[in-house]
């Protein structure tokens, strides 16, 4: 959808919102797939581009896009380390580029686009690269004959989004959105995306045509079937559908490029074992945490997370910048809480004993980072009679700077698990029934958030400077 608002200049400006994103678990071996029945329109120019937010940072190599017929392959990776591969099967010649850089912020999202025109004189211009609007160096570059085809979009030939099936290792772990592609055109960068008046890069609509093969996946729709209402729905005009494999409607999120929500940050962490986009962690931690990737200096937050499988010691937190995330559990200093499964409340090494929970329940946290209140729920139950809406029967107040989610599960004595949800998924990645709550105009909680607390999502941060 989209929004306008007047420019500086007086004229109206279409601010391009983007509402869903399609999330991929790799435990999962989720991926989208396609098989083509008719030719592309020409292969020697085509245009990819997507927006991507990785999830779980693992040494293997991970498709966005790829097909392998068994003898012919084309791939966008992310490989081992961490950095993006282009690298495709032409007819004469090699293709494969390598812009320089890691992708490993687990925090941002990132747009890859992709121009490929093997008509081109000058080898550089056949394959360019642009990530977030910028054109990268690369590290490796091997471009393709001039007139070189491409095997892409070809007639017969199965195409996947988010794995690569042949390769069971070769599986995505993140959300994707906006994948457009385009054959038989080589469109710029900037037919896709713009920057702010900030200098961020932000999605623009497509207005042009995807030629015979081309298609655009939205991911608004939340069906398991190749047509029109599935999750792989083409809203190019083309109803080139995608069919989903270990894909369900809860893997749709409201977590885009145009509102980034809070996910648990697989680089600042002691051990911990995330799935679901983040969402999921477990693991065999005895004394350290795990940060989320989006805190608050000002305002007041909500978050949630359904207990998945109980151990006493697995505890929703909230810590500060300042927290040991390696040596120290949640609640041992004045710079984290916890609320454990078994209902101990920690700050400071000191514990109060509120009501324990049992897997299936779930834990809730509001907290006002102007004056440092902090309150703890479990099944809509605030405790120590709390009333977060009115300021009143928190559990601890903090003198903080900056606050940060958090998280501890325990393998000592038996293996924590928790989802978290700071706005997502209210089903927990389909442990729970959706309830469909939000802050007032942002989110999807199971429980309504307390009047006047937000999700953890930029657009509300936006709000608070």
């Amino acid at each position: 959808m989209g929004v306008t608002i007047p420019s500086a200049a007086g004229e109206v400006k279409e601010v391009y919102e983007i509402s869903n994103s399609l999330r991929f678990n790799d435990d999962d071996s989720a991926s989208l797939s396609r098989e083509f029945s008719t030719d592309p329109s020409d292969q020697k120019l085509t245009t990819i581009s997507f927006w991507f937010k990785i999830g779980n940072i693992t040494s293997a190599f991970r498709a966005l896009y790829r097909f392998n017929d068994g003898s012919n392959t084309g791939a966008i990776y992310l490989r081992s380390g961490n950095d993006l591969q282009f690298a495709w099967d032409v007819s004469s010649g090699t293709l494969d580029v390598r812009p320089d850089g890691v992708f490993r912020d687990p925090s941002a999202w990132y747009h890859c686009h992709i121009k490929v025109d093997t008509t081109q004189g000058t080898a550089a211009n056949r394959v360019i690269i642009h990530i977030n609007g910028v054109e990268r160096s690369y590290g490796t570059a091997t471009y393709p004959n001039q007139n070189a085809t491409l095997q892409h979009l070809s007639n017969g030939k199965t195409y996947y989004v988010g794995g690569s099936p042949p390769n069971s290792d070769y599986y995505f772990d993140g959300y994707v959105t906006e994948f457009h592609v385009i054959d038989g055109q080589a469109k710029d960068y900037t037919d896709f995306g713009e920057f702010d008046d900030n200098g961020v890069w932000i999605p623009k609509r497509y207005t042009g045509t995807y030629g015979n093969n081309g298609f655009y996946l939205q991911f608004k729709q939340t069906g398991t079937s190749a047509n029109s209402s599935g999750i792989g729905a083409d809203t190019s005009g083309n109803d080139l559908h995608w069919t989903p494999s270990n894909l369900a409607a809860n893997d749709v999120t409201t977590d885009t490029c145009t509102n980034n929500f809070c996910t648990l940050n697989s680089v600042d962490k002691d051990g911990h074992t995330n799935a679901e986009g983040n969402l999921e962690v477990s693991g065999d931690v005895v004394y350290g945490m795990q940060r989320g990737t989006i805190g608050a200096s000002s305002g007041k937050w909500y978050f949630e997370a359904r207990l998945d499988v109980y151990q006493g010691d697995t505890a929703i937190a909230l810590a500060n910048e300042d927290e040991n995330v390696f040596t120290r559990f949640t609640g041992e200093t004045t710079n984290s809480v916890g609320y454990l499964a078994d209902g101990r409340f920690f700050y400071n090494s000191s514990a109060t004993n509120y009501s324990s929970l049992s897997a299936g329940d779930i834990f809730q946290i509001a907290f006002d980072a102007d004056s440092g209140k902090i309150w703890i729920g479990k099944n809509n139950t605030w405790q120590n009679s709390g009333d977060p809406a009115n300021g009143s029967g928190q559990v601890q107040t903090v003198s903080w700077n900056f606050f940060l989610p958090a998280a501890r599960t325990v393998n000592n004595n038996g293996n924590g698990k928790l989802h978290y949800n700071f706005g997502q998924d209210s089903s927990f990645a389909g442990a729970s029934t959706a309830q469909n709550n939000s802050d007032g105009k942002y989110g999807d909680f199971y429980y309504a958030p307390p009047s006047g607390f937000y999700a953890l999502c930029t657009k509300r941060l936006a709000e608070f400077g």
